[in-house]
């Protein structure tokens, strides 16, 4: 195990030690890959008041109710999270109020996002707050070349001592190749994420690279793409809809584990593409859908934060009475079970 000591002003949680410090215990990388890919993944959404600070009380009253279900992962300030529209100050606090109120229930996955020197800072950061792993974001709006994008992912590895998942998409997507090349490298580099879909390159991938690194689902509403992707090795996925509907993502998760291909497609069918027809009415609905979801199900998601826009009062009121309806065919999930 790795020892590090932890500089808190919350409530301390994780370990004896002077007044304000913890000693927290992390999670080996090989250790938290095995937990990671055992379940369903959980990217909670980042709550803001009416001002759009921070609201951490309710972040941390989502936390405890999406950690009180059989969840493998909880992924703070990542996408469905807002992590684009926080400063490096305002992730610290995300991810400590997530380490804190979680309290070793389930791994915590802190982000770590823009350039090299900034995605290292963070790196550091969310190995003093007590993260138990890290999801590498691509590098702020430039192009990269492969090598560029190996140096960059390995200055983040080198950096931290958590287990490493770094995220194929947008302007750093990463070629076979080049994620066997950072797999050796990197011995920490405990996964890969995916953002693109490309069959042919994610067999590539698995053929090359192989049960190395765990990989994820990582489009946008993966439910849409868990079964087909199941076959290429991609045996985990980040759910949002887990923010709002926990007992039907983790219905859907098991369904697709079991590959019971009628139970998928009758969700997708009730639920999942018609939720895609109000997602896709606006860019950025992906994110702003999902806080919509929960103020629909009565627990409150609030605004997003600009350049994001919220859902319409109709819209709402659509996704509402879809809400509804699934519910009413949900079964709770107590953790232990699946």
């Amino acid at each position: 195990m790795i020892e590090t000591t932890v500089r808190t002003a919350g409530r301390l949680r994780r370990g004896p030690g002077p007044k304000d410090t913890i000693t927290v215990t992390l999670l080996p990388p090989d250790v938290l890959a095995d937990r990671l890919k055992s379940g369903l993944l959980s990217f909670p959404v980042t709550h803001f008041d009416a001002d759009l600070q921070f609201d951490e009380t309710r972040y941390r009253e989502h936390l405890a109710w999406q950690a009180s279900f059989d969840v493998a992962g909880l992924f703070a300030a990542g996408g469905t999270g807002e992590g684009f529209s926080l400063t490096s100050a305002e992730m610290d606090r995300v991810v400590r109020a997530a380490v804190d109120e979680v309290a070793g229930k389930v791994p915590v996955i802190a982000p770590a996002t823009g350039g090299t020197a900034l995605a290292v800072a963070q790196a550091r950061a969310a190995q003093a707050a007590g993260a138990d792993g890290l999801l590498l974001f691509p590098p702020y709006l430039t192009e990269a070349s492969q090598q560029g994008l190996v140096e960059h992912v390995s200055a983040v590895c080198r950096a931290t001592d958590l287990g490493v998942i770094v995220y194929s998409r947008a302007n750093a997507v990463l070629t076979d190749a080049t994620v066997a090349r950072i797999a050796d490298r990197n011995p920490n580099l405990i996964g890969l994420k995916d953002g693109i879909g490309d069959i042919e390159q994610m067999t590539r991938t698995y053929a090359r690279v192989g049960d190395r690194l765990i990989y994820v689902g990582g489009l946008p509403t993966a439910e849409t793409f868990a079964l087909p992707l199941l076959q290429l090795g991609v045996n985990t996925y980040s759910s949002a809809l887990y923010n709002f509907l926990p007992e039907f993502a983790l219905r859907f998760y098991a369904a697709v584990r079991a590959q019971d291909r009628p139970a998928v497609y009758q969700m997708l069918t009730d639920f999942v593409i018609p939720y895609l027809d109000i997602r896709d009415r606006a860019r950025g609905y992906a994110v702003s859908i999902v806080k919509a979801g929960l103020t629909a199900v009565g627990r409150g998601g609030g605004p997003v934060r600009p350049p994001l826009s919220d859902l319409t009062e109709t819209e709402l009121a659509e996704l509402t009475t879809l809400v509804e309806k699934v519910s009413l065919t949900q079964l709770p999930t107590p953790r232990g079970r699946r």
